[in-house]
């Protein structure tokens, strides 16, 4: 694959990566907790690797195909966001100085980014709609291979993306409690619009 190729899909994805969305929302609480960062932020990167997988193997194709599958997936994932988001907003998250925060463990944050990413149809509508665009047919790497090039850039994009924001959360909002709340609840809000606006999408499609 040529190095402009590359080149041109990272300017396109790290428009996509820059948009706050539910990935922002939940790398903003985890930074309010001690040592939730990193499993918050792994957890995120390993849905856009699930998505990146079942794009590049071919089955998000068959998906897409499927309206009932695609159905499920988008009402499945809009209404575990819309949880997570009243959750947030029900209970913000408050900035904890000590190591023992609640819901620290990184079983927790990593399963609970996993289900942010991995359970958003748009990050895999996303990938399927874009992945396919930067591929080169005759290139010496196979078309799977080459979605797998690509989805690895952007899954190391959000990653420096994600952990910055998650710092800058932690940083700016450590020593403002009423600050953090209000954040947290806007971020819980956040996640609920998308996931409504998701739903809306599918009785009206």
């Amino acid at each position: 694959m040529p190095i402009s190729m590359l080149a041109a899909f990272w300017a396109v994805s790290i428009l996509f990566i820059m948009s706050p969305g539910a990935d922002w929302a939940y790398a903003i609480t985890a930074g309010l907790h001690e040592r939730a960062i990193a499993p918050a932020v792994s957890g995120l990167l390993i849905g856009h690797l699930l998505a990146t997988l079942v794009v590049a193997l071919g089955v998000g194709v068959l998906i897409a195909s499927t309206p009932v599958a695609l159905t499920i997936l988008t009402v499945g994932g809009a209404l575990y966001l819309r949880w997570l988001g009243i959750g947030m907003m029900r209970s913000p998250a408050m900035p904890s100085m000590g190591t023992t925060a609640q819901h620290s463990s990184w079983t927790h944050w990593t399963l609970k980014g996993v289900g942010v990413s991995g359970l958003n149809p748009k990050v895999f509508l996303l990938f399927m709609a874009l992945l396919p665009q930067f591929v080169v047919p005759d290139a010496w790497l196979p078309v799977s291979a080459q979605m797998l090039v690509l989805g690895s850039i952007e899954i190391l994009t959000c990653a420096v993306v994600y952990t910055l924001v998650a710092i800058g959360s932690k940083s700016v909002l450590r020593t403002r409690p009423k600050a953090a709340r209000a954040v947290s609840q806007i971020s819980g809000g956040i996640m609920t619009v998308i996931a409504v606006g998701l739903i809306v999408e599918q009785l009206f499609a």
